[in-house]
């Protein structure tokens, strides 16, 4: 080999080994593990949950799993998304109403039960906040105390003889709590890697949170059942300014809405602090568009479509449709994609 071969020979290694590989690009999924507003039930349809997973196009987006809230029947929708209860890597939770959270009492049990040495899920919560009728709202107790129904019948000794790597503490052994103090400006509670969670003090009951998830691929916001702090009109908006602050440039926002049509004047019969706590779908496309959001999805509907009552309260000229909602949504001046929300309704960013 001559000297000018052998220096040729070096320099093309070289450029080979400096060209750089081709890497999988980042995407993130948000699926609506369930869409039923409130405590009350309507054919079959899941509590309020949403499943954010983050990753690559390798991995087809699941190097990160995020659960927010987890109302009744969550277990079983992630199990049609074929993900595992030991498979995410934290739960979020909005607020301490049962509709949000008594799903993850069956999710942290399956978890011990079938993957006892697995690492323990980051419980994200509000801490204690007291109400003004002088009760408190704890997060930290409900995880604590998440499985005492199960103690006191037997069945964790019993399950725990069976297989002895399951923590005789129960399920709340596999929980690892991270609470945060909410505020009125964003704060960091949680991140992994590229994957960063925000948290503000939102407007529903003591201790409400709502919350922003940034990642390479793109950002989502979760309002819960956020509302406006002033708790009925005369007001600008029925939208949480904190909300709004947090939307500020997302890609999707995810909330709860009341349709218009629940209002206390137009013969529902609802209570009045029962409709005025939530955000109405006009106002919510209003603020949509006001943050600059490219998706609204209209999750925790209340009524659901198609049910001719939302709980005791009759809907006034009958049951609603998807169309109702997206056109209550437009009528606020929302120009973006608008998703009313079924049980495992998905969107993907970058869209395919």
């Amino acid at each position: 080999m001559t000297k000018s071969t052998l220096i040729a020979f070096i320099v093309g290694a070289w450029a080979l080994a400096v060209v750089p590989v081709a890497q999988a690009a980042p995407c993130l999924t948000v699926t609506i593990t369930g869409s039923q507003g409130g405590p009350q039930v309507y054919e079959g349809v899941a509590g309020p949950g949403t499943l954010i997973s983050y990753g690559d196009d390798a991995d087809n987006c699941s190097a990160v799993r995020l659960q927010f809230d987890s109302g009744r029947g969550t277990l079983l929708r992630l199990s049609q998304l074929k993900v595992q209860s030991a498979q995410l890597n934290a739960i979020f939770f909005t607020h301490m109403h049962n509709d949000h959270s008594e799903g993850f009492i069956d999710l942290l049990m399956h978890r011990w039960f079938g993957f006892p040495t697995g690492p323990k899920i980051d419980v994200v919560c509000s801490d204690d906040a007291v109400s003004p009728f002088g009760f408190t709202l704890s997060c930290k107790r409900f995880v604590a105390h998440i499985a005492d129904t199960l103690i006191e019948s037997g069945e964790i000794a019993q399950r725990v003889t069976e297989d002895k790597r399951r923590p005789a503490a129960g399920p709340a052994a596999l929980a690892n709590l991270m609470t945060f103090q909410p505020k009125n400006e964003p704060q960091l509670v949680w991140s992994s890697g590229d994957v960063k969670v925000r948290a503000i003090r939102s407007t529903h009951i003591p201790g409400h949170a709502s919350y922003r998830v940034d990642t390479p691929a793109g950002s989502v916001v979760i309002g819960g059942d956020a509302g406006n702090d002033t708790p009925a009109p005369p007001r600008v908006s029925s939208t949480s300014a904190q909300v709004e602050m947090l939307a500020k440039g997302a890609d999707i926002i995810v909330h709860s809405t009341i349709h218009p049509v629940m209002a206390p004047d137009r013969g529902s019969g609802m209570r009045p602090d029962g409709f005025y706590r939530q955000s109405a779908t006009d106002d919510l496309g209003r603020m949509a568009q006001r943050a600059g959001a490219k998706n609204l999805v209209l999750t925790h509907l209340m009524p659901t479509p198609g049910a001719p009552t939302f709980g005791v309260w009759k809907v006034p000229g009958g049951p609603l449709t998807e169309a109702d909602y997206r056109k209550a949504a437009q009528d606020g001046g929302f120009t973006g994609n608008i998703v009313v929300a079924t049980d495992l309704a998905t969107l993907r960013l970058p869209a395919k």
